[in-house]
Protein backbone atom coordinates (compact mmCIF):
# COMPACT_ATOMS: atom_id res chain seq x y z
CA UNK A 1 0.00 0.00 0.00
CA UNK A 2 1.17 3.23 -1.05
CA UNK A 3 -0.08 6.79 0.37
CA UNK A 4 0.18 9.53 -1.58
CA UNK A 5 -0.55 13.41 -0.39
CA UNK A 6 -2.37 15.75 -1.95
CA UNK A 7 -2.24 19.31 -1.29
CA UNK A 8 -5.70 21.33 -2.22
CA UNK A 9 -5.52 25.06 -2.17
CA UNK A 10 -9.15 25.87 -3.23
CA UNK A 11 -12.82 24.77 -2.04
CA UNK A 12 -13.53 22.86 -4.78
CA UNK A 13 -10.48 21.28 -7.43
CA UNK A 14 -9.73 18.46 -9.32
CA UNK A 15 -6.41 17.26 -8.59
CA UNK A 16 -4.35 15.38 -11.39
CA UNK A 17 -3.02 12.14 -9.81
CA UNK A 18 -2.32 9.63 -12.55
CA UNK A 19 1.49 9.90 -12.10
CA UNK A 20 1.36 8.97 -8.47
CA UNK A 21 -0.85 5.92 -9.22
CA UNK A 22 1.65 4.87 -12.19
CA UNK A 23 4.22 6.00 -9.37
CA UNK A 24 3.00 3.00 -7.03
CA UNK A 25 2.44 0.91 -9.65
CA UNK A 26 6.09 0.73 -10.67
CA UNK A 27 7.30 0.86 -7.28
CA UNK A 28 5.72 -2.57 -6.65
CA UNK A 29 6.70 -4.24 -9.35
CA UNK A 30 3.44 -5.02 -11.02
CA UNK A 31 3.58 -6.48 -14.28
CA UNK A 32 -0.51 -7.63 -14.73
CA UNK A 33 -3.25 -6.90 -11.91
CA UNK A 34 -5.15 -4.11 -10.95
CA UNK A 35 -4.77 -1.10 -8.99
CA UNK A 36 -7.07 0.25 -6.26
CA UNK A 37 -7.27 4.15 -5.54
CA UNK A 38 -8.77 5.17 -2.24
CA UNK A 39 -9.69 8.35 -0.50
CA UNK A 40 -10.10 7.83 2.97
CA UNK A 41 -12.20 11.43 3.16
CA UNK A 42 -15.80 12.27 3.46
CA UNK A 43 -15.70 15.51 1.62
CA UNK A 44 -13.58 14.37 -1.21
CA UNK A 45 -13.71 11.33 -3.73
CA UNK A 46 -11.61 9.94 -7.19
CA UNK A 47 -12.33 9.73 -10.41
CA UNK A 48 -11.28 9.02 -14.21
CA UNK A 49 -11.84 11.22 -16.88
CA UNK A 50 -10.63 13.24 -19.29
CA UNK A 51 -6.95 14.78 -18.71
CA UNK A 52 -6.06 16.33 -22.13
CA UNK A 53 -8.08 19.53 -21.53
CA UNK A 54 -8.52 21.45 -18.40
CA UNK A 55 -11.81 22.88 -19.34
CA UNK A 56 -13.48 19.15 -19.02
CA UNK A 57 -12.08 19.59 -15.15
CA UNK A 58 -13.42 23.26 -15.41
CA UNK A 59 -16.95 21.69 -16.37
CA UNK A 60 -17.06 18.97 -14.34
CA UNK A 61 -16.96 21.51 -11.20
CA UNK A 62 -19.42 23.63 -12.62
CA UNK A 63 -22.23 21.03 -12.87
CA UNK A 64 -21.39 19.90 -9.22
CA UNK A 65 -22.07 23.11 -7.88
CA UNK A 66 -25.42 23.70 -9.95
CA UNK A 67 -26.57 20.18 -9.01
CA UNK A 68 -25.07 20.47 -5.54
CA UNK A 69 -25.21 24.11 -4.40
CA UNK A 70 -22.71 25.04 -1.28
CA UNK A 71 -25.42 26.78 0.92
CA UNK A 72 -29.43 25.14 0.69
CA UNK A 73 -31.90 26.20 2.99
CA UNK A 74 -32.70 22.54 3.93
CA UNK A 75 -28.95 21.01 4.54
CA UNK A 76 -29.36 20.23 8.68
CA UNK A 77 -25.82 19.32 8.78
CA UNK A 78 -24.26 21.27 11.34
CA UNK A 79 -20.41 21.84 9.65
CA UNK A 80 -21.93 23.90 7.23
CA UNK A 81 -20.58 21.04 4.56
CA UNK A 82 -22.88 19.05 3.47
CA UNK A 83 -22.46 19.98 -0.13
CA UNK A 84 -19.14 18.72 -0.42
CA UNK A 85 -20.64 15.33 1.31
CA UNK A 86 -22.86 14.47 -1.51
CA UNK A 87 -20.58 15.67 -3.99
CA UNK A 88 -17.57 13.04 -2.78
CA UNK A 89 -20.43 10.40 -2.39
CA UNK A 90 -21.70 11.40 -5.95
CA UNK A 91 -18.15 10.87 -6.90
CA UNK A 92 -17.35 8.02 -4.91
CA UNK A 93 -14.26 7.12 -2.61
CA UNK A 94 -12.56 4.30 -4.95
CA UNK A 95 -11.61 3.00 -8.60
CA UNK A 96 -10.01 0.43 -9.65
CA UNK A 97 -7.98 0.12 -12.36
CA UNK A 98 -6.06 -2.16 -14.88
CA UNK A 99 -2.51 -2.73 -14.93
CA UNK A 100 -0.75 -4.04 -17.98
CA UNK A 101 2.69 -4.57 -19.41
CA UNK A 102 3.44 -2.54 -15.90
CA UNK A 103 1.35 0.74 -17.07
CA UNK A 104 -2.07 1.82 -16.26
CA UNK A 105 -4.48 -0.02 -19.09
CA UNK A 106 -5.99 4.00 -19.23
CA UNK A 107 -7.63 5.07 -22.83
CA UNK A 108 -5.63 7.85 -24.75
CA UNK A 109 -7.18 11.00 -22.80
CA UNK A 110 -7.77 9.50 -19.55
CA UNK A 111 -6.58 10.35 -16.54
CA UNK A 112 -7.28 10.54 -12.43
CA UNK A 113 -8.28 12.77 -10.62
CA UNK A 114 -8.01 13.33 -6.74
CA UNK A 115 -11.36 15.61 -5.83
CA UNK A 116 -11.56 17.90 -3.39
CA UNK A 117 -14.59 19.52 -2.04
CA UNK A 118 -14.05 20.86 1.12
CA UNK A 119 -10.42 22.15 0.93
CA UNK A 120 -8.07 23.70 1.17
CA UNK A 121 -6.84 20.82 2.65
CA UNK A 122 -4.02 18.39 2.99
CA UNK A 123 -5.25 14.75 2.21
CA UNK A 124 -4.49 11.70 1.72
CA UNK A 125 -4.73 8.96 -1.39
CA UNK A 126 -4.43 5.42 -0.78
CA UNK A 127 -2.68 3.60 -3.93
CA UNK A 128 -3.21 -0.38 -3.38
CA UNK A 129 -1.29 -1.95 -6.62
CA UNK A 130 -1.94 -6.16 -6.69
CA UNK A 131 -0.22 -8.46 -8.97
Amino acid sequence: MHEARIETSKRSELVAVTEKVADAVREAGIGEGIVTVYVPHTTAGVTVNENADPDVARDMLAQLEEMVPWRQPFYAHGEGNSAAHVKASLMGSSVTLLVSDGRLALGTWQGGFFCEFDGPRTRRLLIAPRG
